[in-house]
């Protein structure tokens, strides 16, 4: 998997260089967003993104919300699925796009995964019929197409997008970006995210 780095960077990749790229450490921007960090790797196949994901899961713990972005294919099912590796729970993860929503309780005694996929939703409204504030608390809550419906579920959240490269729109390479809002993630390293 390669790192992220900031546009500019004089170490930056040339053409037909092959550096590994390193991650965005945790930076917090603007003074009219305290307590905003974020963090930007590079996955060159889908299982550099299940993998990005199952490190993710070591951070998380009840009353969490990921909101996932990203073109339709762009990697946010197989994106959650390495959540739920990562997290330990029951059943294979599949996008819930029929179903809207699935539960998969732990099997280690940890939090719960509600997958939610608000592909079909309209609106905030339909989100609320689904209840998820009602097991918000207990479990990690991870919302596909979310964006737009599912801020106000909590202040505390972590937004996911998943970038396709332009110059690689068939191929696997991913950019993921990590933004943690609210007081939740204040201190927390996101860091570890990127792998070693």
């Amino acid at each position: 998997m390669r790192r992220g780095r900031a546009h500019g960077d004089p170490g930056a990749e040339g053409p037909g260089q092959h550096r590994p790229r390193r991650a965005a450490r945790g930076r917090r921007r603007g003074p009219d967003q305290p307590g905003l960090v974020t963090l930007s790797v590079v996955a060159d196949t889908a299982e550099d993104t299940r993998d990005l994901a199952v490190r993710l899961a070591t951070l998380l713990r009840s009353g969490d919300l990921l909101i996932l972005s990203g073109d339709l294919g762009a990697g946010k099912t197989t994106f959650t699925q390495g959540l739920g590796a990562g997290l330990g729970v029951r059943g294979a993860v599949t996008s819930p796009t029929f179903v809207i929503a699935r539960v998969h309780p732990s099997l280690s005694g940890g939090p719960a995964l509600v997958h939610v996929d608000a592909y079909r939703l309209g609106d905030r409204l339909e989100l609320d019929d689904l209840d998820l504030d009602t097991s918000l608390e207990d479990a990690v809550t991870v919302v596909e197409w979310g964006t737009g419906v599912a801020e106000e579920l909590a202040e505390d959240r972590l937004e996911v997008e998943i970038l396709r490269a332009h110059a690689d729109e068939d191929g696997e390479t991913r950019t993921v970006r990590l933004t943690a809002l609210g007081p939740r993630w204040n201190g927390v390293d996101l860091g570890p995210v990127a792998g070693a």
